[in-house]
């Protein structure tokens, strides 16, 4: 029996997130969007703006008896670099910022206990700066971001930073590809 749940992750860009999450088994749907703000609403230019306090994130509705939540966090925490604050590769700001939202107690115990064990592993030579925070509300972002990877696979930002990403992903993981 399938039980369908959310998982919103900020990991830098939405579209390199977006574009690697929409690949994996179990994953029903991936919205790019905003969250983790101040401000009533969000999009693009305001949130690019730092006055929201915004993160560009993902919401993945998934199916928890074909994925499991612990499998969404493997993927998020070796697809972007949770060591550096507020920023991944060449993007800079609170809204490139490393976050999970968490919709659940069980969610928030297994992401907090997956930070430590990267603590403690020794993989990344930093600490894991990942903010684990309650989930308040998502805003999606405009449509042009949809797909944005897959519609536009030659554009700078995409040949240069999200190919290379999402290859480098389905590499790792090419086990839970669909």
């Amino acid at each position: 029996m399938s039980k369908n749940s959310l998982a919103t992750f900020g990991s830098g860009c939405f579209w390199c997130t977006e574009a690697v999450f929409k690949d994996l088994k179990g994953v029903l749907s991936v919205t790019p969007g905003y969250s983790g703000g101040t401000a009533e609403t969000a999009d693009y230019e305001t949130v690019c703006s730092k006055t929201t306090d915004h993160a560009e994130v993902v919401q993945i509705e998934f199916d928890e008896s074909k994925i499991s939540f612990e499998t969404l966090l493997d993927v998020f925490f070796h697809t972007h670099n949770p060591t550096t604050l507020n920023q991944q590769g060449n993007d800079v700001g609170p809204q490139y910022r490393s976050v999970i939202f968490y919709h659940s107690d069980q969610q928030k115990t297994l992401a907090q206990k997956e930070i430590l064990k990267f603590n403690s592993s020794g993989e990344y030579a930093d600490k894991i700066v990942t903010q684990v925070v309650p989930f308040k509300t998502f805003y999606p972002a405009e449509e042009y971001h949809h797909d944005y990877f897959s519609k536009n696979p030659n554009q700078g930002y995409c040949a240069f930073v999200v190919g290379p990403k999402v290859a480098k992903f389905r590499k790792r993981f090419s086990e839970l590809l669909k």
